[in-house]
């Protein structure tokens, strides 16, 4: 009867311990002694392109020379138009075991991918591995060694203390500015642009002439300040302001007094309609192109479709206006303590039954973050490689000295939102990576977007109203299950197998324990 005790109380802690299940570890990969090169392996990338031929082509082109290198290797490859359909599409084929071999994803994503058994390889084994690790002494290029990735982006892989992916690119975010109308209202454009200036200009510039156009630029349209992404927005004024998000633990923060305080900071400048979204109003480089923003914050990567003359305009060439473009940080509470989001890509490697699969994998993935690789898909867009090993090649740094020598390949913006992020990697920082850490992303923008909204059709607010949009926006994205919004719980998704499996066996085991006790009763009643 004691070992039965025994054995209930330990499947009862097992039971405790996997129903945190908010992302699971997985067992380290063992690494193969060697590569068998005799057999051929088919692995497939899945990559997100948007109609960028030249990103396109780069692709094609480390396919091939990774290929070159390993003939026994076929790399099929399927682009997607944004990631959202990526992580997606992983989640449906976790359940049939078809996920891809190689994928660039987000980290975020990845812990929720991780909610499988064993779907994710975890790759510090394959970091150090002497022979096909980081500068292994079996690979076959010139691959960056661990020291030589920018630290501060291979943490950002980092869940739980393991990394689960390697760095692709990254990009920050950028106010690009119209200094000649900023100029044109009598203000003087700063080193670092702060909120509170910015909406002082903003609201200046929502002067109009007796004909109901605007004085600034003449036309019927004029919105100072589009925020393309409401959810680093939201992130980046609380981390700024050191308000509460959400914690490692996966603890949700956000529903709280900090944050009414800046959607309270926002509420008027959406009310005079001097603030506006890209999902109320659209990409904020058409209405900076236009003349119709002054302050269109987007990121580095968008780079390339900001300015009177950027090489990717998606207007008419008549609804041009000529104007002297600024590039800056985004907004900052605290100019001497600028706080940026880092944004961009990583790469992920799927388990496989067969580990020369997943070694082979790897090696492609190893492949994406050579010198020719990043360096010419950062020349791209306003991206940065994400190792100093190609940060600091004399191919970069040429390319950085060119700025300005040529309207396309040098664009002088695109150059300068890189070295804006070149400059400030060390004042960058990545939220808490868990399962449900892409619904609390989202969450955050939608308080913004909500918010916005209602300020524009001018609903009525009391000093109830927040309380809605956060019971709302909870509620929209299964942040308040359990208990109530700002209590800090999370939807933490199914049960995975050995969870079900564990409660399983507890429920026979006190069966057995019940039958037990009556067979025991019966022998004394006997």
């Amino acid at each position: 009867m004691k070992r039965l005790w025994f054995a209930a109380v330990c499947l009862m802690a097992a039971v405790t311990l996997s129903g945190c299940h908010g992302g699971r570890s997985t067992a380290a990969f063992d690494v193969p002694e060697s590569f068998d090169t005799s057999k051929e392996y088919e692995i497939t990338f899945w990559a997100k392109n948007d109609t960028n031929k030249v990103q396109t082509a780069i692709y094609n082109e480390a396919i091939a020379g990774f290929e070159k290198l390993y003939p026994n290797v076929k790399v099929n490859m399927r682009l997607y138009t944004d990631y959202g359909r990526i992580y997606n599409d992983v989640i449906t084929n976790i359940s049939t075991n078809t996920t891809p071999n190689v994928c660039i994803t987000y980290p975020d994503h990845i812990a929720t991918y991780m909610t499988g058994s064993n779907v994710v390889v975890p790759l510090d084994s394959l970091f150090d591995d002497a022979k096909y690790g980081l500068g292994g002494s079996e690979v076959l290029f010139d691959g960056p060694k661990r020291d030589e990735i920018v630290p501060q982006f291979l943490d950002e892989c980092l869940i739980k203390d393991t990394h689960y992916a390697i760095p692709f690119m990254r990009s920050t975010e950028a106010c690009y500015i119209n200094q000649t109308y900023v100029e044109a209202l009598g203000y003087t454009v700063p080193e670092t642009v702060t909120w509170d200036w910015m909406f002082e200009v903003a609201e200046a510039a929502m002067a109009q002439n007796p004909d109901g156009t605007f004085k600034i630029n003449g036309q019927n349209v004029m919105i100072p300040i589009i925020y393309k992404s409401t959810d680093n927005m939201m992130i980046q004024m609380l981390r700024q302001k050191n308000y509460p998000y959400s914690d490692e633990n996966g603890n949700i923060l956000i529903f709280s007094d900090e944050t009414k305080e800046i959607l309270e900071m926002i509420m008027p400048h959406a009310k005079s309609l001097a603030f506006s979204t890209f999902k109320i109003s659209s990409y904020p480089a058409n209405f900076l192109n236009a003349g119709q923003c002054i302050f269109a914050i987007d990121s580095t990567a968008g780079a390339t479709w900001m300015g009177s003359h950027a090489p990717l305009i998606d207007i008419a060439e008549s609804a041009l206006v000529e104007f002297e473009t600024a590039v800056r940080t985004v907004p900052q509470f605290d100019p001497q303590n600028p706080q940026m989001i880092s944004q961009g890509p990583s790469i992920c490697v799927f388990n496989k039954e067969d580990s020369q699969e997943v070694l082979a994998s790897w090696l492609f993935a190893q492949y994406l973050i050579t010198n020719d690789v990043q360096i010419a898909y950062a020349e791209t867009e306003g991206y940065v490689p994400v190792t100093l090993k190609a940060q600091e090649s004399p191919e970069y740094q040429a390319y950085l000295d060119a700025e300005g020598s040529d309207g396309t390949d040098h664009y002088d913006i695109k150059i300068k939102a890189s070295r804006l992020l070149l400059e400030n990697t060390g004042n960058t920082f990545v939220t808490p990576v868990f399962n449900g850490s892409a619904s609390l992303r989202d969450a955050a923008g939608q308080l913004i977007e909500n918010t916005t909204k209602a300020m524009r059709w001018g609903r009525e607010t009391d000093e109830n109203y927040l309380d809605g949009v956060f019971e709302a926006v909870a509620s929209l994205y299964h942040l308040d299950q359990g208990t109530s919004a700002g209590s800090g719980s999370k939807d933490l998704g199914p049960l995975p197998a050995e969870s079900k499996f564990l409660l399983s066996a507890l429920a026979v085991l006190w069966v057995l324990i019940a039958i037990y006790y009556v067979w025991t009763q019966r022998r004394r009643e006997s």
